[in-house]
């Protein structure tokens, strides 16, 4: 079975707190796969501190709800400020209302919050030299 996620792009502002959905993204993209903290979200921290790059990722509309999803990530971002990470865990999976229609999944418990590098700390499992 596939860890879904999707991860959100969304400008630091003040006022908007980073363990709350912000109401704008200006980019989504869609993993199927290996979207757990100690995957995606180490590959994130990662590349945001190091500039890699991060594959199997598909670009998606703003608007666009899955209804399997078990990770939101949020990378907060502006100029002249440092990058945060939110990381939202799905924990009721969507159902469907009498009428046949997929209910929205409930995406509420914030799990993460903060800067790449206490992401690395907290959930990269491989910590030797090598990463």
């Amino acid at each position: 079975m596939s860890t879904r996620a999707q991860v959100r792009f969304a400008t630091r502002e003040d006022g908007v707190s980073f363990s709350e959905h912000p109401d704008k993204i200006h980019a989504q993209f869609y993993v199927h796969s290996d979207g757990y903290p100690e995957g995606l979200g180490v590959e994130i921290a990662e590349s945001v501190n190091a500039y890699g790059k991060i594959l199997n990722w598909e670009i998606e509309h703003v608007q666009t709800q899955h209804g399997d999803l078990e990770y939101i990530y949020y990378i907060w971002s502006d100029y002249d400020k440092e990058t945060w990470i939110s990381i939202f865990k799905d924990n009721s999976f969507p159902g469907y209302s009498e009428d046949g229609e997929l209910l929205p999944s409930k995406l509420d418990e914030c799990i993460f919050v903060g800067e790449p590098q206490k992401l690395l700390d907290k959930y990269k499992l491989n910590t030797n030299e090598k990463g």
